[in-house]
């Protein structure tokens, strides 16, 4: 009997993620976000893809770092020849510099406008467009109304998007599935080579719905999302103290 339950209980949650915002969408198995371990934060241990995500920011360096983990989400769902909208106000990406992700600088259509109020609205009506792999739109203040209004549009279009947020004056409730601070790391240097090492992050994932919160230190590597041990994170700790 209680196995009975459990599988009852399981069932019933399955159908009760397409009411809060996962739906499944035609190239799921196409469009995979692998993060390894921390893939089992979200329901059905997977990127909520045809959703709505919020990056908070609160300055320059944490909004540079949060384009590049998003480039790093882009890379996977555009692999299969997906275009990507960009809507800013002041463009501070550097376009070749997406090729570090897989990302093809032309896949990317860079839209600038001066109004929240004109990102808003042209986020809104690309997020409509199935023919896109996903939409980000950078903007300072976000409202629930305009953020419920992105999640029934992405439901229609399975079409994901990123709310990019600098220095938000309150960090308000949202329909978002997921919001996310994303800080830098330094890089480690391997086998003594001169440059900089690779993209390092501390993704923490402060609100899931019907997932798990946590902070993870993750980098970029071979063209994936790779989990760091502290093990790996201590020399640079026993540095600054050197220091």
């Amino acid at each position: 009997m209680a196995s009975t339950n459990d599988n009852i209980i399981a069932q019933l949650r399955k159908d009760i993620l397409p009411f809060q915002g996962f739906r499944a969408t035609a190239n799921a198995s196409c469009t995979d976000v692998d993060f390894g371990h921390i893939n089992e934060s979200f329901p059905n241990a997977r990127f909520p893809i045809g959703a709505i995500h919020e990056f908070c920011c609160t300055g320059l360096e944490d909004a540079a770092a949060s384009s590049g983990f998003i480039a790093g989400i882009l890379s996977a769902l555009m692999k299969n020849g997906g275009v990507c909208l960009w809507i800013g106000s002041s463009r501070k990406i550097f376009p070749m510099g997406l090729k570090t992700f897989g990302i093809d600088p032309e896949k990317i259509i860079f839209v600038d406008l001066q109004k929240e109020k004109d990102i808003l609205w042209t986020m809104e009506e690309a997020l409509k467009c199935d023919g896109l792999a996903a939409v980000l739109g950078e903007m300072r203040e976000f409202s629930f109304t305009a953020s419920r209004r992105f999640q029934l549009a992405v439901d229609q279009s399975g079409v994901t998007g990123f709310i990019l947020r600098l220095n938000p004056r309150n960090l308000n409730t949202t329909a978002c599935v997921t919001r996310w601070r994303i800080t830098s790391l330094p890089s480690i240097l391997s086998d003594d080579m001169p440059g900089v090492g690779f993209f390092r992050w501390n993704a923490e994932l402060l609100k899931v719905r019907n997932g798990k919160p946590g902070s993870w230190p993750i980098e970029w590597i071979k063209g994936r999302f790779r989990h760091i041990s502290n093990i790996e994170i201590m020399p640079y700790e026993q540095e600054k103290k050197i220091g």
